[in-house]
C-alpha cells in the first residue's frame, strides 16, 4: 500500500467552503440523484460534489464492474485531495460483482478511508449495515428494475451477511412488465404508482418479513409534472402503507453517510434516516 498524505490545509475549518463535504460516485453513464437527494434533506452545514466513474465503453455489465473496480480508489483519492470529509459510492452491485464477500467489502472500504484519511461507504454495504444498526434480520426484496444475476447477487450478499431474506423478485417477477426487455428499455424510470404497487406485491408474498428493500437506485416519475423520483422520496408513504420499514440503498447510504458525519436529516423521513440523532 503505498503512502498518502491528505493536504493539511484541509484540516482548517477556514479553507472549506463547507463545514461538512461529501463526495459521491455513481456508474459510468447514469445521471445520479444521489448527490441532489443528499442535499436537500441535509442541514445547512453539508456541501456535496458528485464524480461520475468513467468508463467510455460501459454497458451495465457486472464483469465491467469487477474490472473497473479500482476505480473507487481514484475516486476516494480524488474526493480527498479536494477535501471532502466522507465518499460515498452509488450502486448496488458493486459489492457483490467483484467477489470479495461480505468481509472482504468491509475491509477493501476501511482500508481506503485509512488510506486517504476519508472514510468511504457504499451503497450496498451500506444496508447491510443499516439491517445490522435496527436489529432487522427477516426482510423481503424488491428487486426493481435489476436483471435476474444482478438481484441475485444482492440477495446472496444479503444472506452471506446473516439476513434470512424469504422473497426477492423483480418487476417482471412481480408481473408489471412481460419481459426483461421491456424493464431495460425504461432506463431504470418509471411510472410514478409502481412505487407502491410493487412493495404492496411484495408485501403479499412476504407478510412475515420484519423490513422490505429495494434494489439499486430506482426512479419513478412521481414528482412535480412527472419528475423522476428515487425510493428514498416515497419512504414515508410505503412504510404507512405496510407498517414496516423500507430500507433502500440510497436512503441506507444516505443514513450511513450522516452517522459518519454525525448529523441528522433536517426533513421529514422514515424509520431508518428518523433513527439518526445530530451529535
Amino acid at each position: 500500500m503505498g503512502s498518502y498524505t491528505k493536504p493539511a490545509h484541509w484540516s482548517h475549518p477556514q479553507k472549506k467552503l463547507f463545514p461538512h463535504q461529501v463526495g459521491f460516485t455513481c456508474p459510468p453513464h447514469d445521471w445520479d440523484a444521489a448527490p441532489a437527494d443528499f442535499l436537500r434533506m441535509a442541514p445547512d452545514s453539508v456541501g456535496v460534489h458528485g464524480r461520475m466513474l468513467h468508463v467510455p465503453d460501459y454497458a451495465h455489465r457486472l464483469d465491467q464492474r469487477k474490472k473497473n473496480f479500482d476505480l473507487l480508489e481514484e475516486f476516494v483519492q480524488c474526493m480527498a485531495n479536494n477535501g471532502a470529509d466522507v465518499c460515498a459510492q452509488v450502486g448496488s452491485n458493486w459489492v457483490h460483482a467483484g467477489g470479495l464477500g461480505v468481509e472482504g467489502i468491509r475491509q477493501h472500504c476501511e482500508m481506503l478511508g485509512e488510506k486517504y484519511q476519508t472514510p468511504f461507504h457504499m451503497a450496498g454495504y451500506a444496508m447491510v449495515e443499516a439491517l445490522r444498526d435496527q436489529n432487522i434480520e427477516k426482510v423481503a426484496l424488491n428487486a426493481a428494475y435489476h436483471h435476474r444475476d444482478w438481484w441475485q447477487g444482492t440477495v446472496a450478499f444479503l444472506k452471506e451477511a446473516g439476513l434470512d431474506v424469504i422473497w426477492a423478485g423483480n418487476f417482471h417477477d412481480q408481473g408489471w412488465f412481460a419481459t426483461q426487455e421491456e424493464i431495460n428499455q425504461c432506463i431504470w424510470c418509471f411510472d410514478g404508482d409502481l412505487a407502491q404497487k410493487s412493495f404492496q406485491y411484495v408485501a403479499e408474498q412476504a407478510p412475515n418479513a420484519e423490513a422490505y428493500l429495494i434494489n439499486g437506485m430506482c426512479n419513478f416519475r412521481s414528482g412535480p409534472n412527472g419528475q423522476a423520483q428515487r425510493p428514498v422520496h416515497h419512504e414515508l408513504a410505503i412504510e404507512a402503507m405496510l407498517g414496516k420499514p423500507m430500507i433502500s440503498h440510497d436512503n441506507a447510504l444516505y443514513w450511513r453517510v450522516f452517522k459518519t458525519l454525525g448529523l441528522a436529516p433536517v426533513t421529514q423521513q422514515g424509520q431508518l434516516l428518523s433513527s439518526l440523532k445530530a451529535e
